[in-house]
């Protein structure tokens, strides 16, 4: 009896398996865009996949894949154009899931504004935060009504798309989110319109998906990670106002107006299955660009991306 007590003793003393510690780098600071990972944080679905993962916005919206690209962080939250891009560009990359499974960009105006056609922007200030994507959509976008980048300016405004769209400095910016930047303008009192991407000649796209250096990631534990989020984006679907009470109380400055305004906006584009590949789109996104000129040649998909759950 008293060998049972000393094992059962042993046993209880015996600490918790060790979780695995995962980078995330996001694509911008936290929004409701994020709301599966922050959600899978807040139910602790990550810890039951047995992932501590360090979730960290970036300093500049660029980097994160690139630093993903060196081994500095295991996953990055990108876009699909971009990804097209960085492969092409020669980066170690690959999509191993999609976080919003619908394009969010929008080329966005003063809704009163000067700028009512896209044929009006030449000679036009366009304000764009990642160089490279935003400046391929945005050339497929004028050339519909003849106007080229050469007939504007660009300007990197880093994060203050709207703010510089409402204080004049800038007469449109690319990257705007339909879901985000509208509400924040409303809210402000100066309503914008948006030109959206897909109804002006650039295919559909997973706006957000999940990227990581096909050389060096874990695959086993990137499988754990698209599982606690697909689980946190079904709670989301769900129950979607006891969601938006998680998320918003993950930190303070996500309770406000524009946030909850963008979480209602933003729920029904999450990924229901964020393993899931649509190969078609990435291979239509790729002739795009080729045919764009903004590639050259074109990459088969198993180059750009990859279902995990398929294998």
């Amino acid at each position: 009896m008293k060998h049972l007590i000393t094992a059962a003793a042993l046993l209880l003393a015996t600490p918790a398996l060790a979780e695995d510690k995962m980078t995330l780098l996001l694509d911008w600071f936290i929004n409701p865009d994020h709301g599966p990972i922050i959600v899978a944080e807040e139910l602790g679905y990550f810890a039951d996949q047995g992932l501590d993962v360090e979730i960290v916005p970036p300093a500049d919206p660029s980097a994160p894949p690139k630093l993903v690209a060196a081994g500095q962080g295991d996953i990055a939250v990108s876009y699909q154009p971009s990804q097209h891009l960085h492969v092409a560009q020669g980066l170690p990359l690959t999509r191993v899931g999609t976080l919003v499974a619908t394009p969010l960009n929008c080329l966005l105006v003063l809704k009163d504004g000067p700028i009512q056609e896209i044929r009006q922007l030449k000679g036009a200030t366009i304000g764009f935060s990642v160089a490279g994507v935003e400046e391929a959509v945005l050339s497929a976008m004028l050339g519909r009504h003849g106007v080229s980048l050469d007939d504007v300016e660009l300007v990197n405004v880093n994060f203050s798309l709207s703010p510089s769209l409402m204080s004049g400095q800038v007469d449109a910016v690319i990257g705007a989110y339909r879901n985000f930047e509208l509400n924040q303008m409303e809210i402000e009192g100066v309503e914008g319109r948006c030109f959206y991407v897909e109804e002006e000649g650039v295919p559909t796209y997973d706006e957000l998906i999940y990227v990581a250096n096909p050389e060096r990631m874990d695959v086993d534990q990137v499988r754990r990670f698209l599982r606690a989020t697909e689980l946190a984006t079904q709670y989301i679907v769900n129950n979607p106002d006891a969601s938006w009470e998680l998320f918003k109380g993950y930190a303070p400055e996500l309770d406000d107006e524009l946030n909850a305004k963008a979480w209602v906006d933003t729920l029904p584009r999450f990924a229901l299955r964020p393993e899931a590949l649509d190969e078609g789109r990435y291979t239509r996104f790729e002739a795009f660009l080729a045919e764009s000129g903004l590639v050259e040649g074109t990459r088969p998909v198993s180059a750009l991306a990859v279902d995990l759950g398929a294998e």
